[in-house]
């Protein structure tokens, strides 16, 4: 099977927004009138971001999910994406996978394929994602202000937990793993959430590198600090909370990092005004989204993070860095 026959059994559908389809040397996109295009790009490398061993249709569900992410995020409603793909061989099993995942959360979302590129080369996938949002309306880092709660969207450290599971360093009840493995290869993009959030958020970041790390790009930007409750976000662990797992043994500074900064979470963590708590559990509600209020905006600088009993925890949580 060549390039182009590959591409047109895979990847060509029909579109509604792009001008030209798939296929010609550009997409064309025009927005509605008073819109913004938001615009995001995320890579997938083997043995970097995935494991080989990964399922090909969860694989391509979460290729879309990373950056229908940013979207979230961002508050953006999804247009389109375009996929560049490299890959060894032409494996139609695979390929017969990946596109089913890719594509079917694509038209969850609304979200068209309006191309991309193919090579030969190792397992790497790159994706541009393309939304809409009015003017003036898209949800910033830089808005968090002194007093304002910070909220986290569905669950934390689950994938982390499978991650480690994976590397051997620890070992988990079965039905957690499972669970936790499901929430590593195919997250749960909160485009809904976001969308609800405008207007009510005064800062928003999706979730990748580990709470901490990605709740820092808003606390620099905003130029504030936070205070956080470990436990809280600790008890935001989803798997542990399963009845079969209720004796899985896990230390609590286990627990701790995972939910803190653990990675691959793909939630949103925002903030807002404490008199808007109203307004974010009914966007929580209309989106069908859980959330939790885990922090609070400070003016010292940096983060702290604390007990149940308020006592400030002596660890230093990280977020993930490819070149730290």
């Amino acid at each position: 099977m060549g390039e182009f026959d590959l591409i047109a059994k895979y990847f060509t559908r029909p579109v509604k927004r792009a001008a030209l389809g798939v296929g010609d040397d550009c997409a064309l996109l025009a927005p509605a009138p008073g819109m913004q295009l938001a615009v995001s790009s995320d890579m997938l490398i083997e043995g970097r971001h995935f494991l080989s061993t990964v399922d090909p249709a969860r694989l391509g569900h979460k290729a879309l999910a990373v950056n229908l992410s940013d979207l979230a995020a961002c508050g953006a409603k999804p247009l389109a994406f375009t996929l560049a793909l490299s890959m060894p061989s032409v494996d139609e099993a695979w390929l017969a996978g990946f596109s089913r995942g890719l594509l079917g959360l694509a038209d969850e979302h609304g979200c068209e394929l309006v191309g991309g590129d193919t090579t030969r080369g190792p397992l790497n996938i790159c994706i541009t994602v393309f939304g809409e949002v009015p003017a003036g309306a898209a949800l910033l880092r830089s808005g968090a202000r002194t007093g304002d709660d910070i909220w986290v969207s569905g669950t934390l450290g689950d994938a982390r937990l499978a991650l480690e599971a994976f590397r051997g360093t620890l070992s988990l009840p079965a039905t957690m793993f499972k669970f936790a493995r499901l929430r590593m290869e195919q997250p749960t993009p909160r485009v809904a959430l976001g969308l609800a959030l405008r207007g009510i958020a005064t800062a928003a970041i999706d979730v990748s590198d580990g709470l901490i790390g990605d709740l820092t790009h808003i606390l620099l930007a905003s130029r504030v600090g936070a205070r956080l409750d470990a436990d809280a976000a600790m008890d935001m662990i989803a798997a542990r909370r399963m009845p079969a797992n209720a004796e899985s043994g896990l230390a609590l500074e286990t627990l701790r990092a995972c939910a803190l900064a653990g990675g691959d979470d793909y939630e949103l963590a925002f903030t807002a005004r404490a008199t808007a708590r109203d307004a974010v559990e009914q966007a929580a509600h209309a989106s069908h989204t859980a959330v939790t209020r885990i922090g609070t905006i400070e003016s010292a600088l940096g983060v702290r993070v604390v007990d149940a009993h308020g006592t400030v925890l002596p660890q230093r949580f990280t977020g993930f860095d490819h070149f730290g």
